[in-house]
């Protein structure tokens, strides 16, 4: 079995850290980037198999990262998840209607992330 790779973008260390630790302990490898434009620059040279974005980051938002990743700057059939602070169904819906494929609230426990990876890219446990 091959280990998924993961990317995350978050703008805040904290968070990103925390989540990156939650899906190695949860058996994924880890990308990073800090911003919009960081996650652009890697796609060009990586294909994660899920694709972990915060919505609200300075320069591009995580909104208009999804609408990137989905205009071709990731293979069409990549997952997305939207992990956000803002859980409103404004939020959600502008998330979804960007391309994201499901979105997450936070604060977020350990279990509920790898589940959802999980069951995002068709995983066992």
């Amino acid at each position: 079995m091959s280990i998924h790779q993961v990317l995350v973008v978050d703008d805040e260390v904290g968070a990103l850290t925390l989540i990156g630790i939650m899906l190695e302990r949860g058996g994924f490898e880890v990308l990073k980037a800090q911003d919009a434009y960081d996650a652009l620059n890697q796609l060009e040279s990586t294909t994660p198999d899920l694709i972990i974005l915060d919505v609200m980051m300075p320069g591009m938002d995580g909104i208009e990262l999804c609408r990137r990743i989905r205009d071709g700057a990731a293979p069409p059939h990549t997952p997305v998840l939207i992990l956000s602070a803002r859980g409103d169904p404004e939020a959600v819906e502008q998330g979804m209607s960007a391309g994201a494929d499901d979105y997450l609230s936070k604060p977020i426990l350990h279990h509920d992330l790898i589940t959802k990876v999980r069951e995002m890219l068709s995983v066992e446990s």
